[in-house]
């Protein structure tokens, strides 16, 4: 199996993930100019932008620690630009999540930009 296959099977694990805990999946890998969101959801009124991250093997990083300050500005302006496609309010909130994939499980970081998409 490829990258590609690898990761598109764990973004599939991650929307089970996040249906199974009440979220509605609204898009997947969602791309723009500015970057590619994996996971669009929505969970009560909170507009939630998922990055998710896979590892096999943890000895040298976790999966995580791959959403460094490039990609998540990437991922912050690409929501910006989904929300002006998608004619979001401003004042909607939303927030940005990571989902760290190992063998061991998910961990769901919420909030793990602490931004709420507002300039």
């Amino acid at each position: 199996m490829n990258k590609r296959e690898v990761g598109s099977r764990q973004e599939e694990h991650a929307c089970e993930y996040l249906k199974a805990k009440g979220y509605e999946i609204l898009d997947q890998n969602f791309f723009s100019r500015f970057g590619e969101i994996d996971i669009i959801a929505k969970q009560k009124d909170t507009i939630v932008f998922a990055e998710v991250k896979y590892r096999s093997d943890t000895r040298i990083s976790f999966p995580e620690e791959a959403v460094g300050y490039k990609k998540r500005r990437r991922i912050i302006k690409t929501a910006d630009y989904y929300r002006i496609k998608k004619s979001i309010p401003e004042d909607n909130p939303c927030r940005f999540d990571v989902l760290a994939i190992t063998e061991e499980g998910i961990v769901h970081y919420t909030n793990a930009f602490g931004y709420d998409g507002k300039s």
